[in-house]
């Protein structure tokens, strides 16, 4: 499962107020900007905080003199910095990129009231897209798992007029029901030029599928039962998908 390319700016810097150690400032200057400080074992100070779009922490020595950068093991040997990045970085940042999907415009495929949530990035002509909305028929079908799926054209030039077609159709939901459902064969009344609504929706589409990291459909995500951001770019393999499916 790919690491997800984080909206880190989200997250809030360390407080003005709080005078970084030299060692830290040092290297705050290589581009790492602060987060938050916390108390570290063997008296040391720690920092966590992000470069580009990873999580970092950084521990000093109890004279204040020397930090150092990297990974911190306990004598079970548990991670128990990527413990920290994962609660205090990787998961907000996921949950406020789950919240951006929930707003954006999806194509229900199931019940709303099935319990569990699966966002789809896909494209009328990805072949892995209709191989995987053919594989979640049972768990959908059964009002177990919906999918909302956020058209996109990245695979071929007709790729946007063709999502256009169906999200400009009188049902979108049914449309693309029946057009996943026919291997793509249904025929669609696809505009000469995508009209600016459309286009609207799909350049929205396209910038949070960027944003997620996602360079290919279709790009799946979920959340796990610790609330955390789960990605699957391309068909899930075996593992994947009863994670996220669950049991039929």
């Amino acid at each position: 499962m790919r690491k997800l390319t984080l909206l880190l700016t989200l997250l809030p810097m360390l407080a003005n107020a709080e005078e970084l150690p030299a060692p830290v400032k040092a290297i705050e200057k290589q581009g790492i900007t602060i987060i938050k400080s916390f108390d570290a074992p063997g008296g040391m100070k720690g920092y966590l905080g992000k470069y580009q779009d990873m999580g970092v922490t950084i521990y000093v020595t109890p004279d204040g003199k020397h930090a150092i950068s990297g990974y911190m093991y306990d004598e079970k040997g548990a991670n128990v910095s990527e413990q920290m990045i994962q609660k205090d970085i990787y998961a907000p940042a996921g949950r406020e990129l789950w919240s951006q999907m929930e707003k954006a415009h999806w194509i229900l495929d199931g019940k709303k009231s099935a319990p569990r949530v699966i966002y789809v990035f896909a494209d009328p002509f990805c072949p892995y897209c209709k191989q995987f909305w053919q594989q979640a028929r049972p768990w959908v079908e059964s009002g177990k798992v919906q999918l909302r799926t956020l058209m996109v054209g990245v695979i071929r030039p007709e790729s946007p007029a063709t999502a256009a077609a169906i999200l400009a159709s009188k049902d979108p939901a049914k449309t693309w029901h029946d057009y996943e459902q026919s291997g793509g064969k249904l025929t669609l009344n696809v505009p000469a030029s995508v009209p600016p609504a459309q286009m609207e929706i799909l350049n929205t589409n396209q910038k949070l599928m960027d944003s997620l990291g996602a360079n290919a459909t279709p790009a799946i995500y979920y959340l796990n039962a610790d609330n955390e951001l789960q990605q699957v770019v391309g068909l899930p393999d075996a593992d994947n998908f009863k994670a996220m499916m669950g049991d039929k």
